[in-house]
C-alpha cells in the first residue's frame, strides 16, 4: 500500500494539503523537504481504502467510491450501507467497528501490495530506465576507427557490452507480463481528473468537465511539461556529457604522463645495457627504411611505390608546418612570415624513443629537443639542405630531405611535408614553380595508398582554397583523405555566421569527401610559443568555445591530440591492409626481372650502377697511370713535332723570307736576331706550352680509348669521356713554367756555334725537308688558282673556271716577267702592274690589278723556295767555309745557320716540356682525374647519365627489388609479433 501511493506521488505532482496522517506519513521525506498533498492527488486505492468518508458530513456516497470500486481490491468485498457520521447516537460502536474490520483487511492485504508492487514496479521501473538512458546515447559506431585497437582487443578479454546489455536485460522480465500484471494506468488518469473537474467545479459552481475532456486537457499539459524538459534534460546532458569527458581527457593525460616516464626509464635501462641483449629495430624504423630505399631508387626504374605514408598538402601559410610540430611535439621547422620555407619535400619518421631526440638520415648528430639551441641548430640545418637540394634557376625540388624523430609518447608514423601550393609565381621566383609544386605533390598524391593530409585554414575565405581542389581530383571519393581546419579561434573570431565551420566539418562546404574532418588550433601566431603552451590554449579555447558547446562541433573532432591518434590509426590500418601485398608484388617482379637477366646476361655478374663506377673508375685511375710510363723518346719526338708545326709558318712567313730579301749577310743576321728576339719574348713560349697541354691531353685520350684486353666494357665508353673532359676542363698549367722556358728559348737561340759537321749536315736536313713542303703547298695554292692543265683536260675531263682561265693567263705573263728579272724582288712596282695589265689586255683578257699582285706573290715565292733549295744543296759543302766564318768566299749559308738555331731550339724546349709533364703535370692531371671521379660518385644523377643501358637497369632493378622484398618480409613478421 504504502508502495503505491508513493508511485501515485511521483506520478502526480506534489502539492496542496494533507488531510490524515497516514496520508502524510505515506509521503517520503527522504529528499530533505516535506511536501504536502491535497487528498484530490492521492491515488484512488489509497483513498478508498483509509478515507471511506471525507469532506462531507451527510450520508451520500462520495462522488470518487463508485470509481474506486471497480478498480481497487476492495471491490470484491459485499456492499455495506453508508454509515452515519460519528455522534449520530448509538451508532458509534458500529463505526468503530466498521474502521477496524478495513484496517484489518489492509493489513492483511499489506504484504502481498508489498511484494507485487516490488517486483513490477521495480522491474518496470529499471527497465525503462535502462531503455531511456540506452536512448540518450550517441550512436558511436561510425567512430570506432578512432579508439585504439587495444582497446578493442580488452573488449574481447572482458565482455563489458554482454556484462552490461544482454546479461542484465535477459534478467529482467518481459515488457508484456510487466503489462499484464499492472492496472490501467491511462483510465485512472482519466477518472482522476474527472474528479479533479469535480471538485473543482464544486467550488467554482461551474459545471464539471467530461472524463474526454480531461484527458485531452491533461495530456496537452503533459505534452508541452515534456517538450520544455526534454530540452533541459538535453541542455543538461550535454554539458555534463562536456564535463566527463574533460575530466576523463584530464586523466588520460595524467596516466599518459605516468606511461611516458616509466617507458623511458625502461628504454633507458635497455640502452644502458642492463638487460644485455641486442635492442632491435621498432618497427616504424623498419618501415621507414624501406621508404628511404624507394626514395633513393631512381625515377627511370620500374618498381612503383605504392606503400602508404601520410602526404601532408595545403595552401601555402595554411599552418601545415604548424599541425606537424604539434604531431611531433617540437618547433623543428624553419618558419617565416609569408615567405615560401618549405622548398622540398621532408620525409618526417616519427616514433616512440626515451629522449625527445631529431636526427638525419645521413647523420649521426643527435638534436636534443627539449633544447632552444639544438631546436634552433636542426631548423637551420634544414634549411640548408632545402637551398642546397634547389637547384640554379628553381625555387623548388623534387628531393626529400628524411628526419627522424623520437620521443616519449609520439604517435608512430611516416609523414611527408610537402611545398605549400601557391597561385601566383611572385618576383623573385623561378616561371614554372606553381606546376613544379602541383607535379610535386600529385606525385606523392596519386599514391593509392597513401593518407592525404588536406590542410585548411579557417581564418580565410573557403573560396580562397586551392588544394581541395586537387585532393578532390585525387581522392574523388575520399577513402583515404583527412581534412583538417586549422586556425579556428580565428575563424569563430572573425566569421559572422559560425555555422560555416560546422559546414565545413561536416563536409558539406568544400567540394570534396574525406574520412574525417578535425578542427585545430595551433597556437597564436608567435614563432616564440612552446608546445606546451599552445597544447594550453588549445584546450582552454575549445573548452571554452559554443562551437563545441552549442554541438557544432563534436568532441572527438577537435585538438591536435585528437587528430595525431585519427592519423596514426588510419595509418597503421592502411599499413596492414597493404603492405603484403606491395610484398608480393615485389616478389613477383623479383622472378621476372631474375628470368630475364638468366636469358639475356647469362655469362655475366649482377653488378648494379654503383659497382660497374667502381670497376671503371678502376680502369680510368690504371690508364691514368700509364701516362707516366711513357718513354722520354716519345714525349720529345712528339712536342718537337707538334711544337714545330705550330711555329714553322711563323718562321718561314715573318723570319726567314723578310730576312733572305736582304743584300747581304750582315742584314739577314741583324733581321733574323730581332725578329728571334721579339717572338720569344711574346709568343714562342706560350706557343710552347699549349703544344705541351695538347699533347698531354692527346696521350690522355689515346690511352683510355686504347683497348685494353678483353675486360674491356663499352658501357664505361660515356663515363670515359665525360672524366676526359672535365679532367682537362679542370686542369691549369703551371704558369710559373713560362718564365724558365722563355729564358731557355731565347738562350737556345742566341747560339749560333755548330760544333761538329753532323750537325750541320741535320740543319741542312731539316732545311731542306722544310722548304720543299712549303714549295708543295705553294704549288698546290698555285693549282689551285689556275685550274687543270691540258694533261688533265685531255684525259679527266675537267675545263677551266672564267676565274681561272684569267689567272692562268695572268701567270702566264708574270712567269714571262721572272724570266727576264731572275733577282727580282718580293714586290711588283706600279708600272710593272701597269705593263703587264696592257699585255693582258692586248690578247683580249681583263685583268684586275689585285688580281695580278695576289698572282705574282705564289709565284715569286716558289721562285724564291726554288732558289732556296738549290741553295741548300750547294751549302751542304759549306761547312769549311762557316768554320772560316765565310772569309775570301762567294759561298754564305747564314740561312743554314738559322734553321740550325731553330732546331736546337726545339729540341731543348721538347727536352724541357718533357720534364714538365712528366714530373709535374701528369701527376696534377691524375690528381684532377681522381677528384671528377669521386664527384661523379656522388652524384647519383650524373652517374644515371653517364652509365646507361639494360644492362645495368636490370642489375639495379634486381639489387633494389631484392632488398626491398627483404626489407618487407622483415617488417611484416615484426608486424604480426606485435599484433
Amino acid at each position: 500500500m504504502t508502495f503505491l501511493c508513493h508511485l501515485a506521488g511521483n506520478m502526480l505532482r506534489v502539492g496542496g494539503k494533507v488531510t490524515c496522517r497516514a496520508c502524510r506519513n505515506a509521503v517520503p521525506t527522504r529528499t530533505g523537504v516535506k511536501f504536502r498533498i491535497p487528498l484530490q492527488k492521492l491515488h484512488p486505492l489509497y483513498r478508498a481504502i483509509h478515507h471511506r468518508y471525507y469532506g462531507n458530513t451527510n450520508t451520500q456516497r462520495p462522488p470518487h467510491r463508485t470509481a474506486a470500486r471497480y478498480f481497487t481490491s476492495m471491490s470484491r468485498l459485499p456492499m455495506r450501507p453508508p454509515k452515519p457520521p460519528p455522534g449520530s447516537g448509538g451508532r458509534g460502536y458500529q463505526q468503530k467497528r466498521n474502521f477496524w474490520v478495513a484496517r484489518l483487511a489492509a493489513r492483511l492485504l499489506k504484504l502481498r501490495y508489498i511484494l507485487l508492487g516490488s517486483a513490477v514496479g521495480g522491474g518496470y521501473t529499471a527497465k525503462k530506465t535502462y531503455d531511456e538512458w540506452k536512448d540518450m546515447l550517441p550512436d558511436l559506431s561510425e567512430y570506432n576507427w578512432v579508439i585504439p585497437d587495444f582497446v578493442w582487443e580488452l573488449s574481447e578479454q572482458i565482455d563489458l557490452v554482454l556484462l552490461s546489455s544482454d546479461k542484465f536485460a535477459k534478467a529482467l522480465p518481459e515488457m508484456e507480463e510487466i503489462a499484464k500484471l499492472l492496472p490501467d494506468f491511462d483510465k485512472i488518469g482519466e477518472n482522476f481528473t474527472f474528479i479533479k473537474s469535480l471538485l473543482s467545479s464544486e467550488t467554482s459552481g461551474e459545471p464539471p468537465l467530461k472524463a474526454t475532456d480531461a484527458s485531452t486537457a491533461a495530456s496537452q499539459d503533459d505534452k508541452q511539461y515534456k517538450k520544455s524538459s526534454d530540452k533541459e534534460k538535453i541542455d543538461q546532458l550535454q554539458e555534463d556529457l562536456l564535463r566527463t569527458q574533460l575530466k576523463y581527457q584530464r586523466m588520460l593525460e595524467r596516466l599518459e604522463k605516468e606511461n611516458k616516464e616509466l617507458r623511458k626509464v625502461v628504454l633507458q635501462k635497455d640502452d644502458k645495457g642492463i638487460h644485455q641483449r641486442k635492442v632491435k629495430k621498432s618497427l616504424i624504423d623498419l618501415y621507414s627504411e624501406v621508404l628511404d630505399i624507394l626514395s633513393d631508387y631512381d625515377a627511370n626504374y620500374n618498381t612503383q611505390d605504392h606503400l602508404p605514408r601520410v602526404v601532408v598538402v595545403g595552401d601555402q601559410s595554411a599552418g601545415k608546418t604548424s599541425v606537424l610540430e604539434m604531431i611531433a611535439q617540437a618547433r623543428i621547422f624553419p618558419r617565416g612570415s609569408g615567405e615560401m620555407m618549405t622548398r622540398s619535400p621532408v620525409k618526417v619518421t616519427l616514433s616512440e624513443g626515451p629522449h625527445h631526440v631529431a636526427l638525419f638520415k645521413d647523420s649521426g648528430r643527435e638534436f636534443d629537443l627539449t633544447k632552444e639551441e639544438d631546436l634552433a641548430a636542426l631548423r637551420h640545418e634544414i634549411e640548408l639542405r632545402m637551398r642546397k637540394s634547389v637547384k640554379e634557376g628553381q625555387t623548388v625540388s623534387c628531393e626529400t630531405i628524411s628526419l627522424s624523430v623520437k620521443g616519449p609518447g609520439i604517435q608512430r608514423m611516416v609523414l611527408v611535408d610537402l611545398p605549400g601550393v601557391i597561385s601566383t609565381v611572385t618576383s623573385g621566383m623561378a616561371s614554372d614553380t606553381k606546376e613544379t609544386i602541383f607535379s610535386i605533390s600529385k606525385a606523392y598524391m596519386q599514391n593509392p595508398n597513401a593518407i592525404i593530409l588536406c590542410i585548411q585554414d579557417g581564418s580565410v575565405d573557403a573560396e580562397r582554397s586551392i588544394v581541395t581542389d586537387l585532393v578532390s581530383q585525387m581522392d574523388p571519393h575520399g577513402k583515404r583523405t583527412i581534412f583538417v581546419l586549422t586556425k579556428v579561434d580565428l575563424a569563430e573570431k572573425n566569421l559572422a555566421s559560425p555555422s560555416r565551420i560546422q559546414q565545413i566539418v561536416e563536409g558539406k562546404l568544400f567540394p570534396m569527401k574525406a574520412l574525417g574532418y578535425f578542427a585545430v588550433v595551433t597556437g597564436k601566431g608567435s614563432s616564440g610559443e612552446s608546445i606546451d603552451s599552445i597544447k594550453d590554449y588549445e584546450e582552454d579555447f575549445f573548452q571554452n568555445s559554443r562551437l563545441l558547446r552549442d554541438g557544432m562541433l563534436k568532441a572527438h573532432q577537435v585538438t591536435t591530440k585528437n587528430l595525431s591518434l585519427a592519423v596514426s590509426d588510419c595509418f597503421w590500418k592502411m599499413v596492414r591492409e597493404s603492405v603484403e601485398q606491395q610484398a608480393d608484388v615485389f616478389k613477383a617482379s623479383r622472378f621476372n626481372l631474375e628470368t630475364e637477366w638468366k636469358n639475356n646476361y647469362p655469362r655475366l655478374r649482377e653488378l648494379d650502377r654503383n659497382e660497374l663506377y667502381e670497376k671503371a673508375k678502376n680502369e680510368i685511375l690504371d690508364e691514368v697511370i700509364n701516362l707516366s710510363q711513357v718513354t722520354p723518346q716519345h714525349w720529345e719526338a712528339i712536342l718537337q713535332k707538334k711544337l714545330w708545326e705550330r711555329v714553322s709558318t711563323h718562321v718561314i712567313e715573318n723570319i726567314y723570307l723578310p730576312a733572305a730579301q736582304t743584300m747581304d749577310s750582315g742584314t739577314f743576321n741583324t733581321t733574323v736576331d730581332i725578329k728571334l728576339k721579339q717572338w720569344t719574348d711574346k709568343q714562342l713560349p706560350h706557343k710552347a706550352l699549349e703544344v705541351a697541354w695538347e699533347t698531354l691531353q692527346e696521350e690522355f685520350a689515346r690511352f683510355i680509348a686504347e683497348y685494353k684486353g678483353k675486360d674491356q666494357d663499352d658501357i664505361f665508353d660515356k663515363l670515359k669521356e665525360a672524366v676526359k673532359d672535365e679532367s682537362i676542363k679542370r686542369h691549369k698549367w703551371n704558369e710559373r713554367a713560362m718564365d724558365s722556358l722563355r729564358v731557355i728559348q731565347h738562350n737556345a737561340l742566341e747560339d749560333r756555334s755548330i760544333t761538329d759537321k753532323p750537325q750541320w749536315d741535320a740543319a741542312i736536313q731539316f732545311m731542306e725537308q722544310t722548304l720543299q713542303s712549303r714549295l708543295k703547298d705553294t704549288e698546290a695554292v698555285i693549282k689551285d688558282m689556275v685550274g687543270p692543265d691540258w694533261k688533265e683536260r685531255w684525259m679527266s675531263w675537267k675545263n677551266r673556271t672564267p676565274d681561272q682561265h684569267i689567272r692562268n693567263e695572268t701567270r702566264t705573263e708574270l712567269e714571262r716577267l721572272l724570266k727576264l728579272h731572275d733577282e727580282h724582288t718580293a714586290y711588283l712596282a706600279n708600272d710593272e702592274v701597269t705593263t703587264v695589265r696592257k699585255n693582258l689586255e692586248g690578247r683580249g683578257v681583263e685583268v684586275d690589278p689585285v688580281l695580278i699582285k695576289d698572282t705574282w706573290h705564289q709565284l715569286y715565292r716558289r721562285h724564291f723556295l726554288q732558289k732556296a733549295l738549290a741553295h741548300c744543296s750547294l751549302c751542304k759543302r759549306g761547312f769549311y767555309y762557316y768554320q772560316r766564318h765565310f772569309v775570301d768566299s762567294e759561298l754564305e749559308c747564314n740561312d743554314v745557320v738559322l734553321f740550325w738555331r731553330i732546331q736546337r731550339m726545339l729540341v731543348i724546349t721538347a727536352n724541357t716540356l718533357r720534364q714538365q709533364l712528366t714530373n709535374t703535370e701528369v701527376r696534377r692531371l691524375e690528381k684532377n682525374v681522381k677528384e671528377v671521379l669521386e664527384d661523379f660518385g656522388e652524384d647519383m644523377e650524373k652517374k644515371s647519365q653517364l652509365i646507361t643501358g639494360r644492362r645495368v637497369q636490370l642489375a639495379e632493378d634486381l639489387k633494389k627489388v631484392r632488398e626491398i622484398q627483404e626489407k618487407l618480409e622483415a617488417f611484416i613478421e615484426a608486424l604480426h609479433k606485435e599484433k
